[in-house]
């Protein structure tokens, strides 16, 4: 039977951590944790993680359907708010509507599901994991394609998109927001929408920052949630490929992180933090999320540190998204616009 939740000693006072503010007036964290790991961690194992991150000083964490272990998270929740120690309005907390839910009459069920399984009476944040609905399962190799594949067809997102505005309607979400998304989509959904996404959660480290779109949502008043963080070094063998490169081995990241006398990681946290950039990193290491934490502060880097980590991007995307391309087109480019407009036109 574990010991009784109780803050740490040696933690970190949420405090001292950096706040974001949405158009709303609301205030997040700057730094949470992620809790991906449903390839290659035990959905116990990743709870527990969560349940010592918030006694350390975690206040936000980023959650997902699609990871198959937010009812193991939310016993952790309910344990940690019978506890007294930290309300549910001290907490962020963000879930994801995945693929297969996208259709007419499926996204408050997909929604009520994960308010069940983590034991919560809103979510702060509810993101459409990706623009599109096509599902592969779990743990499926990079080759494959479902037959029912699609491309992004706007009016079709549109659907989706107002029935996650009448989640805010009716007060099951507080915000809104999307993930994976490109700028020529986000420009047909800020123009149709009612209820404009809060947040955008985006593939970005030092090797993949994006400058374009991240300049783009952060002129629509969206906050940027930054996943991979690190270079994703534990990702799954499907999002490998021979061309990748290894943030945390760059030698200004090395360089920086000597001189500081901290971990590589720690510079690639901060680069994010201080760019604007809330990253999520995920870890069942205690030592690594505590440390990780850390960068929550906002402090760790000079100007001249940004400006070099500046120069190293690579344009490396580390998750193409293979699995979502459709038999029309086995391009994995073509999911992120990368000719300024979504294809197909």
């Amino acid at each position: 039977m574990s010991e009784p939740f109780a803050l740490a000693t040696d933690g970190i006072d949420p405090v001292e951590i950096v706040q974001r503010t949405l158009f709303t007036g609301a205030r997040m964290p700057c730094i949470g944790l992620g809790t991906f790991g449903s390839d290659h961690q035990a959905h116990e194992q990743v709870a527990q993680a969560v349940r010592s991150a918030l006694s350390v000083g975690y206040r936000h964490i980023d959650c997902a359907s699609v990871y198959g272990n937010e009812k193991a998270i939310g016993q952790v929740f309910r344990e940690v708010f019978a506890s007294g120690l930290i309300r549910r309005q001290d907490l962020w907390i963000t879930s994801k509507l995945w693929n297969d839910r996208h259709g007419e009459g499926q996204v408050f069920p997909a929604c009520e599901q994960s308010l069940r399984d983590l034991q919560c009476e809103y979510l702060d944040l509810y993101l459409v994991h990706w623009p599109f609905p096509n599902y592969h399962p779990p743990g499926c190799s990079v080759e494959y394609h479902s037959p029912d594949a699609k491309p992004y067809i706007h009016d079709d997102y549109m659907k989706t998109w107002r029935q996650m505005e009448e989640l805010v309607d009716v007060g099951l979400v507080r915000h809104i927001g999307v993930s994976n998304m490109t700028i020529p989509k986000l420009e047909r959904l800020l123009r149709d929408c009612r209820i404009k996404p809060a947040c955008a959660e985006l593939e970005v480290h030092p090797h993949f920052q994006q400058p374009e779109l991240l300049a783009y949502v952060k002129a629509a008043g969206m906050v940027p949630i930054g996943y991979c963080p690190l270079g994703s070094p534990n990702r799954p063998a499907r999002d490998r490929t021979a061309d990748d490169t290894v943030d945390m081995e760059d030698p200004v990241v090395v360089e920086i992180a000597g001189r500081l006398d901290v971990h590589p990681s720690l510079v690639c946290l901060a680069w994010a933090v201080q760019n604007g950039v809330s990253p999520i990193p995920f870890s069942v290491k205690r030592r690594n999320y505590l440390s990780n934490l850390s960068a929550g502060r906002g402090t760790l880097l000079s100007s001249t540190d940004l400006k070099l980590l500046s120069g190293i991007d690579k344009n490396n995307r580390l998750i193409k998204g293979q699995v979502f391309c459709w038999k029309e087109n086995q391009d994995w480019r073509d999911l992120w616009d990368e000719k300024g407009y979504i294809t197909p036109a």
